[in-house]
């Protein structure tokens, strides 16, 4: 059974079960803060398990992109090393929200296995919950009892906490779970030990398929647990690890989920997968991650050096090295996967042809950018070994290139036993741990129960129509961490704070008490369906009725920023044309950002008439048109635009200023005259293919008006109040360009008459003509002497030192026969002399040079010179 096929059973089985089939939600989370990717085919129905959100579906089926790289769940470096891990994986799963339970859920997946997909019962085996003293509970005997109607009692087998109880993290629902196990060694195997005592233990061929949770619990901060109000199904099935049982396979990567990612690798690097364990390994790696990468970019996130982004380019950088290191490709290769995984899965997973072109063009750059830094990593690494007198390379250098630079630690380590070199691994660890620690530290969050005060499960947002009202505080809790200190969070009933999200910073305001008494708040987020306010304190009496205020200057001019980026949006489709898609943005009342798909730099001229477009947008004062809660393919259908990587419920709400049409949950200004103006304050690259506008807007826009007007004054004055200052500058500058040309023709000079007087100095030590010689020149000009002298006089070693400027400058000039006969190193030489001016440099064997922060040292490092001859 092909692959496609499977992923269509299993949807259309769970269809007959009377289950929404959904598609799967993005794999990059934007509102979670608990989480940055989804890890599992639960985390989009959190709000469910929690009872934050209304259940309009009791029964859901899907197939979920999961990612498993970062927290937790991690198994990064594990992929590639096995036949069954991999970073990103799909789900597929089956739901049941307070509907039904163990049973049903049991009796489903046994039918799904045995009589859709035909797998022999007898190379089938089950866990279920032995129960756990700590916790006070119980073995599932109820799953066991259910289990035994469709297999036989002794392929029942008691699972411990660890592998059996599911919690979703420290703090939430969890529940027992059955896990099931399929036994797919061949006969010869089977003798030799029972599949039961292997289930668990790693065997790369008793693998875990399935795992049905029964949400039975929620774990509170203080580790007890409570029973859930309803009791709910999660199931989760690896789809790679169902293909291999299906398709007769030992390995994941051996199914049609792979093969064709594995045949085109082995075409590029011109490889063979199969025959070398490492190439095995490094193809393996290759054809996961390029999934993992390829759908996160699709998803909206782009490789980058923070949060989610950096666990992407770590992905994919991983990816890279082992290309570089077990199949010698030195140029970029993994973009051209993307073809090939675009075919494969575009129709399961549309996003992946309509993002297709973004794919290829930031993997591409990506991979031209580490690859660069694997050159320079070597030459860095090069420099260690050479100035080592020792065989041990110390961990802490090692660590400085993987941290700073980037370099993999494994690449240093093959380097250097190739070159008869060790490494102090034991010291790169100390380093790491500390700044895992250091990490770790930074972002810890201790965070405790919800105080419940009253049970309101709707919590309304009215920010769209008023700034201010009254609100009941409904729940609430501490948390505590090193970057934000202790706060509190707070849910209302209802409330006029905008909470972060689609790129808009949340609102700050106020509650202020019937007493007076007043407590700030210092943003809004929204976390699974709930709109949480931070507050630096508590308010003396929780159960009072509070006026909430926000902050309305904050909010009228993020409101302006929001939608000036709607101009944009709409200036640049117009100006650079309807390739143009936006691929992120961030709204502050202080600035705006916006990525977008473009191929080429925005010229000046481009830019002015962006500027132009939405400035006359402004001007025509067009006003707000809203659409609340209407059908989603009815806002597509009138013009809207759906943004990438955004996530859509059935109702939507709609953005309208003229011929500018958005889906868009956040706050604009009722008229475009509200801007104001319009300012673009830079415009550069982010990735292959994507550019970034920053622009200001009203009372930013008047500031920088005001500013560049006072400093236009404060030049008309340095320059006697011409009323041309443009001409007058560019006559200041012909006079400029015109004095330093004789400057330097005087430097010329000055240079030769010194060489003159120099030669005269030399003097001869063990056949070398050698000279040593503070000189006021600057380092172009030393060089230009050194290589004067070296063109007149035969064996010469000449070190000069300058002190120009207030710069400690060392230039070293050795003549190449000089080098050969006496095993000299110019660059060698410098980088030991430079330390007596706190400096370093480096070069080539018969020249070098190198700068530093003590010019008092010049005068030691020319007499420590005559050592080396």
């Amino acid at each position: 059974m092909k692959s496609s096929e499977i992923r269509s059973q299993f949807l259309q089985f769970f269809k007959s079960k009377a289950h929404k089939v959904v598609p799967s939600a993005p794999m990059v989370l934007k509102n979670d803060p608990t989480l940055m990717f989804t890890n599992a085919g639960m985390v989009p129905f959190k709000e469910y398990f929690l009872g934050n959100k209304e259940i309009k579906e009791p029964r859901v089926a899907d197939t979920q992109k999961c990612l498993r790289v970062s927290g937790k769940h991690n198994d990064l470096e594990e992929v590639g090393m096995d036949t069954y891990h991999h970073t990103m994986f799909e789900m597929l799963g089956n739901w049941s929200f307070g509907d039904y339970f163990k049973e049903e859920a049991i009796a489903w997946a046994w039918e799904f296995l045995t009589g859709i997909c035909k797998i022999d019962k007898d190379i089938l085996y089950v866990t279920i919950f032995e129960g756990d003293a700590s916790d006070d509970l119980d073995r599932d005997t109820e799953a066991y009892n259910f289990w035994k109607q469709h297999i036989a009692e002794d392929r029942i087998l008691n699972g411990n906490k660890k592998d059996n109880f599911w919690e979703m993290g420290e703090q939430g629902p969890c529940g027992p779970c059955s896990e099931i196990h399929v036994d797919i060694r061949s006969a010869e195997e089977k003798a030799k030990a029972s599949g039961a005592s292997l289930v668990n233990q790693d065997h790369p061929q008793v693998v875990e398929i399935w795992n049905l949770v029964f949400m039975q619990f929620n774990r509170k901060a203080d580790g007890t647990l409570e029973k859930l109000p309803a009791q709910h199904v999660d199931t989760g099935m690896g789809f790679e690890r169902l293909a291999m049982v299906l398709q007769g396979k030992q390995s994941n990567y051996d199914t049609d989920v792979f093969t064709p990612l594995i045949r085109e690798v082995e075409a590029i690097a011109n490889s063979k997968y199969g025959k070398d364990e490492k190439v095995d390994v490094a193809i393996r790696v290759i054809s996961d991650h390029v999934r993992a990468v390829a759908f996160s970019i699709a998803d909206g996130q782009l490789p980058s050096n923070t949060g989610a982004g950096y666990v992407i380019r770590r992905i994919l950088r991983r990816a890279i090295r082992y290309g570089f290191t077990f199949l010698s490709t030195k140029e970029p290769f993994i973009y051209k996967l993307v073809e090939t995984l675009t075919k494969q899965m575009g129709d399961a997973f549309p996003e992946l042809k309509k993002e297709k072109n973004l794919i290829t063009n930031v993997i591409k750059e990506e991979e031209a950018s580490f690859l660069r830094t694997l050159d320079q990593g070597l030459v860095l690494l090069e420099n260690i070994i050479e100035q080592s007198n020792e065989k041990e390379i110390s961990g802490a250098k090692a660590f400085e290139l993987y941290d700073t630079f980037g370099f993999p630690i494994d690449l240093t380590s093959l380097i250097l036993r190739e070159r008869g070199f060790s490494l102090n691994e034991e010291e790169f660890n100390v380093e790491l741990q500390k700044q895992k620690d250091r990490s770790r530290a930074a972002t810890k969050v201790a965070t405790g129960d919800w105080v419940i005060l009253q049970d309101d499960a709707v919590e309304e947002f009215i920010g769209y129509d008023t700034l201010e009202t009254n609100v009941k505080i409904t729940r609430y809790r501490k948390t505590e961490s090193k970057k934000e200190g202790e706060l509190y969070q707070l849910v209302f009933n209802l409330t006029p704070f905008y909470p972060e999200g689609g790129g808009q910073v949340g609102d700050k305001g106020y509650l202020e008490a019937s007493n007076g008494e007043v407590v700030y708040i210092v943003d809004t987020k929204k976390e699974n369906n709930v709109i949480v306010h931070f507050a630096k304190n508590l308010p003396r009496n929780v159960k009072d009725t509070f006026t909430a205020v926000v902050d309305a200057k904050q909010r009228s001019r993020t409101a302006s920023n929001h939608t000036a980026t709607h101009l944009l949006h709409q200036a640049l489709r117009n100006i650079l044309g309807e390739h143009v898609e936006q691929k992120g943005s961030m709204v502050h009342s202080g600035y705006l950002r916006f990525d977008f798909s473009h191929f080429s730099k925005v010229t000046d001229e481009e830019l002015r008439e962006v500027e132009d477009f939405v400035n006359a947008r402004i001007r025509e004062g067009i006003p707000l048109e809203e659409k609340r809660n209407i059908p989603y393919q009815q806002a597509i259908d009138e013009g809207a635009i759906a943004l990438f990587g955004e996530k859509y419920g059935d109702a939507v709400r709609a953005i309208k200023f003229g011929k500018s049409m958005e889906l868009c949950g956040g706050t604009h200004v009722p008229n475009t005259s509200d801007v104001w103006h319009f300012i673009i304050t830079s415009e550069g690259a982010v990735a292959s293919g994507i550019r970034r506008i920053e622009a200001i807007t009203g009372d930013k826009a008047k500031g920088y008006f005001e500013e560049r007007s006072k400093a236009f004054r404060d030049v008309q004055k340095l320059l006697n109040n011409t009323k041309d200052p443009v001409s007058a500058i560019e006559k200041l500058q012909e006079d400029n360009n015109a004095l330093q040309k004789q400057i330097e023709a005087l430097l010329k000079d000055k240079a030769k008459n010194i060489k003159g007087d120099l030669k005269n100095e030399i003097e001869d030590i063990n056949g070398v003509n050698f000279l040593a010689k503070e000189v006021d020149l600057d380092a172009g000009g030393l060089k230009d002497l050194a290589f004067e002298l070296g063109g007149e006089v035969e064996h010469l070693f000449v070190l000069f030192g300058s002190k120009k400027g207030g710069k400690a400058i060392l230039t070293c000039y050795i003549s190449k026969d000089v080098v050969a006969e006496k095993n000299l190193n110019a660059g060698q030489i410098v980088r030991e002399l430079g330390k007596h001016i706190q400096g370093g440099g480096g070069g080539q064997p018969f020249f070098a040079t190198a700068g530093g922060k003590n010019p008092d040292g010049v005068g030691e490092a020319l007499k420590e010179v005559r050592k080396y001859i």
